[in-house]
């Protein structure tokens, strides 16, 4: 019996529960709450032959950071694909795709799948966000292509609460925050729980600067969210930057130790290395002392989760870490091999890292004007990104070039520049 999810794509199960358990999953993870997992595997108990179920489970596994149980998920949902429709072939297909490393050719297929069934939310949104296949696609003009991605998907969705917030990400990180905002709350107006909502309203209060409203606005929000969902650890990286910038140094430490760095994040790796790297620079850039051993401690984890270079957005902060923490070896890998959407982009940035950790800020300036022109390339939001701009305005402070710093804080990120977060820049 064929029943219809509630975006209103056919989907092959016998059984109303599984069809409920799955309804439920996915708007668990479109929100990026804790749970899809579990109700996946509900869906599946209910109907182990529900295809699809595999399938959302395979992803949710994946965003759990559990790759074998996604594999074997997308295995037997493949298994599983001859007794579906076109449509869940296609769907799975993409997923497998994904799962088996090919990103290039998974985004073609979502790209293709989408044309035909708009409405396949958990297949669409593979290409929405900065940390998805455009997103990580490692090319210059990515932010275009996700902003023409949500704007030709937005008018099949009608008042969905996640388009709208896919699509207001979309608008912030091409300038348009006001315009972000306004869409952003009617997407929170009608699911005040989408957690990816409540981060893309913070993206937007960043670029907008405005510090108050942003930390008044997430230590609400984050009361109720649950510290085991995807974007908690992410979230409280937020908040940690805008203590860093208000001058709240013990704030900011309590949310590392707290929710950030290793140990204490339960999210993706990932999110623990990038948001972990990112803090300790900034709060140094900020004149702020960093104890030795949490350099130590987030290299002791790039090593163990990325141990090979290929993930670019995850490199450049393994190289910084390594870099910080006096792992020469560690450093010299990632600068020799790096690899993946963006790894020529890396190698530089790697190299910059190690002369910036040994203070020799000509070769550091050298390195990062490489990569200056097209920092996009690497991933990452332009609140992330800003890690790389504030590096490159640091190292011209530091030649004593301090106009051109500051003429290039003016130019490239406006939004820092009635209070550079950089000590000594004045």
């Amino acid at each position: 019996m064929t029943r219809q999810d509630a975006y209103g794509n056919p989907i092959t199960t016998e059984s109303a529960a599984a069809a409920d358990h799955y309804d439920r999953g996915v708007r668990l993870f479109l929100a990026g709450q804790f749970g899809a997992a579990t109700e996946f595997e509900q869906a599946i108990e209910q109907d182990p032959g529900f295809a699809l179920g595999h399938a959302a489970l395979a992803r949710a596994r994946m965003m759990s950071a559990d790759m074998p149980g996604a594999k074997a998920a997308i295995a037997q949902a493949a298994e599983l694909a001859p007794q579906a429709d076109q449509r869940e072939r296609q769907h799975i297909e993409a997923m497998n795709l994904l799962l088996s490393g090919q990103p290039k050719a998974a985004r073609q297929a979502v790209l293709a799948h989408v044309r035909d069934y708009p409405r396949d939310a958990l297949v669409a949104q593979l290409c929405t966000n900065i940390f998805g296949l455009i997103g990580f696609s490692g090319e210059v003009g990515r932010e275009a292509e996700l902003l023409a991605y949500t704007s030709a998907l937005l008018p099949h969705y009608g008042e969905d609460w996640w388009m709208m917030s896919m699509h207001a990400l979309s608008l912030c990180e091409t300038g348009q925050v006001d315009a972000s905002l306004r869409l952003m709350e009617q997407s929170l107006a009608l699911n005040p729980d989408n957690a990816n909502g409540s981060h893309f309203k913070a993206h937007a209060l960043y670029e907008a600067g405005d510090t108050a409203a942003g930390r008044a606005y997430l230590a609400d929000w984050m009361r109720g969210y649950d510290d085991r969902a995807v974007l908690h650890g992410h979230l409280s990286w937020h908040q940690a930057l805008w203590a860093l910038h208000d001058g709240d140094k013990a704030e900011m430490w309590a949310l590392v130790d707290r929710s950030i760095g290793p140990g204490a994040a339960k999210g993706l790796p990932i999110n623990v290395l990038t948001d972990t790297a990112a803090i300790l620079y900034r709060a140094e850039l900020a004149g702020i002392t960093v104890d030795p051993a949490r350099w130590t401690a987030i290299s002791d984890f790039a090593a163990r989760f990325f141990p090979e270079t290929g993930q670019s957005f995850a490199d450049m902060h393994a190289a910084l870490a390594h870099a910080m923490a006096g792992q020469g070896d560690r450093l010299a890998h990632i600068a020799e091999t790096a690899k993946g959407f963006a790894g020529d982009m890396v190698r530089p940035i790697a190299r910059a890292w190690g002369a910036i950790a040994r203070q020799d800020w000509t070769a550091a300036l050298s390195e990062l004007a490489q990569v200056m022109a097209t920092n996009e390339r690497l991933g990452g939001s332009r609140a992330q990104r800003d890690l790389i701009e504030l590096a490159y305005v640091n190292v011209l402070v530091r030649l004593g070039l301090t106009e051109e710093a500051h003429r290039s804080l003016q130019t490239r990120r406006p939004v820092l520049f009635p209070a550079p977060p950089i000590h000594d820049l004045g």
